[in-house]
């Protein structure tokens, strides 16, 4: 019977691809499953041998350790170069987006206040 062992919502590729590498050097079979058309569904790796998880998931905890201490070493070492990428720089890179994405924001959050003062209104007029 399959197994889940790796959701990848949010998963940047390079760590998906050497997920799928460490389970096909070791010789583990897995699948995956996409997010679907509409993207709703649950994008994952599956064993295709349940008796294989506590294996895959040793090999994935030691890879993720591995990996949070690389990628915390790395910021660091851009931090210093100051080269990091900070929400300002963000903003630089594709300003009409973040304005377009602000207005958005702020559209949502007058109608959902405006739609909690007339339903208040109406409910004192009653």
């Amino acid at each position: 019977m399959s197994k889940i062992l790796f959701k990848l919502n949010g998963v940047p590729d390079d760590e998906a691809e050497d997920v799928r590498a460490l389970l096909a050097g070791n010789d583990i079979e897995f699948f995956e499953t996409s997010a679907g058309n509409w993207g709703v569904s649950m994008p994952a790796i599956w064993l295709k041998d349940a008796t294989q998880f506590s294996k895959a998931r040793a090999l994935l905890d030691e890879y993720q350790k591995s990996r949070t201490i690389r990628m915390r070493e790395e910021y660091c070492r851009l931090k210093k170069a100051g080269k990091h990428k900070t929400f300002i720089d963000a903003i630089k890179e594709k300003p009409v987006l973040f304005i377009v994405y602000l207005v958005v924001t702020i559209l949502v959050i007058y109608l959902s206040i405006r739609l909690v003062i007339d339903i208040g209104e109406i409910g004192l007029k009653e």
